[in-house]
């Protein structure tokens, strides 16, 4: 049981790196965040990385563009994106659409890496749809039709979508670097390619109002929280690990609430758990969809009729 304490701890810190997000919409630009937090955590690690990945250089030449991808991808776009999107939209709902980043990743790799889709995609994939719609109309679908949607809530999806991508491509290129290496170096293409935004953005200041949030989004959330989740995907396995995913939603909540004041209406309730109970059934119901064989089969039976 003790186990149990490495994952946990890591999703309420992503909790509140969520909270941190919506935070530091009022007292620092989301592009001086997004550089600085990456480039704290390169600075911390490369004590300890540097000279292993050095010896590995040859590895990292090359594979350096699927580093790089791997680097715009889950530390340029998906946290940047999110930053904005933190002035759209709330923490609360940022929560609620990270914990789509699972659905998302098992939708993908079905293309990707040809995974054979199961009952519960199907069925989870609908439920979760229904439930993202109900969450982003504020439990009015029609509003939908007529509004479109949201700039904040776009950011957030695309964002979530660029992570789902990160995990599958990781999974799929295999790159032969223990994973803290590997982490490393994504990191530092990370921070070149945040540099130019860095640059062009209003207020890069580092006050007493926002140097607490960028070190805690710097060593709490890029560091100590993949560290965690690496011990408990150790000690418990990757598939029961991946369900403590589930609470980062209403661990968000809880602290946005208690911390930003921020009010949970009922189509945060409705819509949460129905994304909640889609993710849950992608993971309980592992039955194929076997359409081929069940086309071919009734086809051999009309033919035997025949």
């Amino acid at each position: 049981m003790k186990s149990v304490i490495f994952p946990l701890l890591a999703v309420l810190i992503w909790s509140i790196n969520a909270v941190v997000n919506k935070a530091a919409t009022s007292v620092i630009d989301p592009a001086a965040i997004s550089f600085y937090r990456w480039f704290l955590a390169f600075l911390l690690m490369t004590p300890f990385l540097l000279v292993p990945v050095w010896h590995h250089r040859k590895t990292v030449k090359q594979y350096w563009w699927k580093l790089f991808i791997l680097g715009a991808l889950g530390m340029g776009l998906y946290q940047s994106l999110a930053y904005y999107a933190a002035y759209y939209v709330t923490a609360t709902f940022m929560g609620i659409l990270n914990s789509l980043i699972p659905l998302l990743t098992v939708i993908i790799s079905i293309f990707v890496l040809r995974v054979v889709p199961t009952v519960g995609i199907a069925l989870g994939t609908i439920l979760s749809i229904s439930g993202l719609v109900w969450l982003v109309s504020h439990g009015d679908p029609s509003q939908l039709l007529s509004q479109g949607l949201g700039r904040g809530e776009l950011m957030m999806f695309i964002a979530s979508t660029a992570y789902a991508f990160y995990g599958v491509l990781t999974k799929r290129w295999s790159i032969p670097l223990p994973n803290w290496q590997s982490l490393y170096v994504q990191i530092g293409f990370g921070v070149l390619l945040l540099i130019p935004n860095f640059l062009t953005a209003e207020s890069i200041a580092l006050t007493k109002d926002n140097v607490g949030l960028v070190i805690f989004a710097g060593v709490g959330a890029s560091i100590l929280a993949p560290y965690l989740w690496i011990l408990g995907v150790m000690k418990l396995g990757a598939n029961t690990t991946s369900i403590f995913m589930n609470l980062i939603p209403l661990f968000t909540a809880m602290i946005a609430v208690a911390v930003l004041g921020e009010e949970m209406h009922s189509y945060h309730f409705i819509g949460g758990g129905v994304i909640l109970l889609g993710i849950f059934l992608v993971q309980k119901l592992r039955a194929p969809l076997n359409f081929r064989r069940q086309s071919v089969t009734k086809k051999a039976d009309c033919q035997q009729e025949m």
